[in-house]
């Protein structure tokens, strides 16, 4: 049945009315996802990723830290060293192990609690990030964090009168300046400061500065070579008194398998820990002092 001429007629304007009023909205929205699209990317931060595949690149600690709400169950293991020969199964019948567990509090810091046969150790640590490599909107040619430590020695020492616990207290304070030049090759540099409060002799420097250099080469997807060296400033190496320490020199290979990373490497150092392995290296690489080791990491998360 036709409409009356009247209400086809306002039927007609009501449906002109709503069709300009639908185009008048539709054209903003649209508006607003172009402009997203459109977005200058001088406009975004764009940080940079993966840096190092661990929290560690041989022993000493990377830029990289835990994200919030992830647990990294971790294992270090280092052999004897390879001159012994085939008695000893070329360092293989001798073994120092650290076990740690290490946290990621918040998106920027993260702690960690262990403890190393070597010596009966027990160490904490807490790593802030304090800023990111970027790109765009902020532009960050470096990613710098900081990492302090405490470690606590709890076997027994055979000296005259009560060892208390600070006496047996160490402390390290370090910078860690890293950059991704790009896809396969990360650099980083620590500057380092480490407080002893018990030394083997009078004579021996409670205080020892330190400059750590790491670097990452990516081979594949998922392997990388590492390589790491810390050179203790003088004059440390200038006392007689106690064993001339040796800068530590580590090469590795990190091996990425689904959940956990496998690293495996050769170092002149038997501990695993910034305190000992950096002004109490005694190994040699020219004498054969190597020790065959590896680092297993495997994370979970709990939040």
């Amino acid at each position: 049945m036709d409409l009356p001429l009247n209400k086809k007629h306002n039927y007609m304007i009501r449906t002109i009315l709503f069709i300009n009023i639908l185009f008048l909205f539709v054209p903003l929205k649209a508006q607003d996802v172009d402009e997203l699209l459109n977005q200058s990317p001088d406009s975004v931060i764009n940080y940079t990723t993966a840096t190092f595949k661990s929290t560690r690149i041989v022993s000493g600690h990377s830029i990289e830290r835990m994200p919030a709400g992830q647990l990294d169950v971790r294992i270090s293991h280092r052999f004897g060293t390879v001159n012994q020969g085939s008695y000893d199964f070329w360092g293989l019948d001798q073994s120092n192990t650290h076990f740690s567990l290490e946290y990621g509090i918040t998106n920027w810091l993260m702690a960690g609690a262990g403890r190393g046969t070597n010596h009966k150790m027990y160490d904490g640590f807490l790593k802030f990030t304090l800023w990111r490599q970027s790109t765009g909107k902020r532009n960050m040619p470096v990613s710098i964090s900081y990492l302090t430590t405490m470690s606590l020695t709890s076997e027994k020492l055979q000296l005259p009168g009560n060892v208390n616990f600070w006496m047996r207290a160490s402390f390290v304070n370090q910078l860690l300046i890293a950059r991704k030049f790009s896809e396969r090759f990360s650099f980083e540099i620590n500057p380092t400061f480490i407080h002893r409060n018990l030394v083997q002799t009078e004579l021996d420097p409670n205080d020892i500065l330190a400059v750590g250099a790491g670097a990452r080469f990516k081979l594949s997807k998922r392997v990388s070579l590492n390589g790491e060296y810390y050179y203790v400033i003088p004059p440390v190496h200038d006392f007689r008194s106690s064993p001339k320490p040796n800068n530590s020199l580590s090469f590795g290979f990190d091996i990425e398998t689904g959940g956990h990373v496998f690293q495996f490497h050769l170092t002149n150092s038997v501990d695993m820990i910034e305190k000992s392995f950096i002004g109490e290296t005694n190994g040699n690489w020219k004498h054969g002092d190597i020790h065959l080791g590896f680092n297993i990491s495997r994370v979970f998360t709990l939040k």
